[in-house]
């Protein structure tokens, strides 16, 4: 261990020393950005950057399980980057695939997918179907990976899903016009019955949702970190908590 590695290890435990356990989140949601930033800064490949950002997941998982976070929203792939070219976009699926495989088969997390299913290759589904089903009475941290996945078109899906549902009921367009509310829409969303993102982290210096769970996130804290997601340390995740328990949320009031 050189000197560098010392001075961080000991100013990562001085931060966690002093974090109340009390104010931890309970949900945050992580946009992971610039893994491929990340990896032209190294000279490496888009390829060698997705598999460095997909290395980190585990570590973020464990610092989550250790500060008793209790709902993990991980966002792999946005809609938009289905539109990647094949040569990026198909190992970059390949790297989400193994990391979900891997999340199953740990045995600490409950897998749920969030995300439109039917916008994603077979195989991708197939792999997330069976860590669904794997890990469904797994009682430790809920991850909810986030592939295919875009605000908009959860929102959107989420009417479409309400409007099917009352028809099957035989509930008239206007009659579901008279009662439905937010709870409503809520309860068709691909989070339903969990409990809101409590802090929203994005790596990379970026500073926008870029369509992050855009119903989820009305009263969300947010948490904006310089680091590319491959560089995200410990401590940039015991300060991110920290920042969050100095916050007032006021909720609108």
């Amino acid at each position: 261990m050189n000197l560098r590695d010392l001075v961080y290890g000991l100013y990562a435990r001085r931060v966690e020393g002093r974090l109340d356990h009390d104010q931890v989140p309970k949900h945050i949601g992580v946009i992971l950005d610039g893994n491929r930033r990340w990896a032209k800064a190294s000279g490496g490949s888009p390829e060698q950057g997705h598999q460095a950002g997909a290395s980190k997941i585990h570590e973020l998982l464990g610092w989550c399980a250790e500060t008793d976070v209790e709902v993990v929203t991980l966002w792999m792939l946005s809609t938009d980057n289905l539109d990647r070219p094949d040569n990026e976009l198909v190992p970059l699926l390949g790297i989400i695939e193994g990391v979900v495989r891997d999340l199953a088969a740990d045995g600490r997390w409950r897998v749920h997918h969030v995300g439109n299913m039917d916008l994603l290759p077979g195989r991708t589904q197939s792999v997330l179907k069976e860590a669904e089903q794997a890990t469904h009475d797994v009682g430790g941290i809920l991850v909810n990976v986030a592939v295919g996945y875009g605000g908009r078109q959860e929102i959107a899906d989420a009417v479409r899903s309400l409007i099917l549902d009352a028809a099957s009921k035989g509930t008239s367009f206007e009659e579901l016009a008279e009662i439905v509310d937010v709870d409503h829409i809520s309860e068709h969303l691909y989070t339903r019955g969990q409990p809101d993102p409590d802090l929203v982290i994005r790596t990379s210096g970026e500073q926008r949702l870029s369509g992050f769970m855009l119903w989820q996130s009305a009263h969300s804290e947010y948490y904006f970190c310089e680091v590319f997601w491959p560089a995200f340390r410990k401590v940039d995740f015991l300060r991110a908590l920290r920042d969050y328990a100095a916050r007032h949320r006021r909720y609108g009031t």
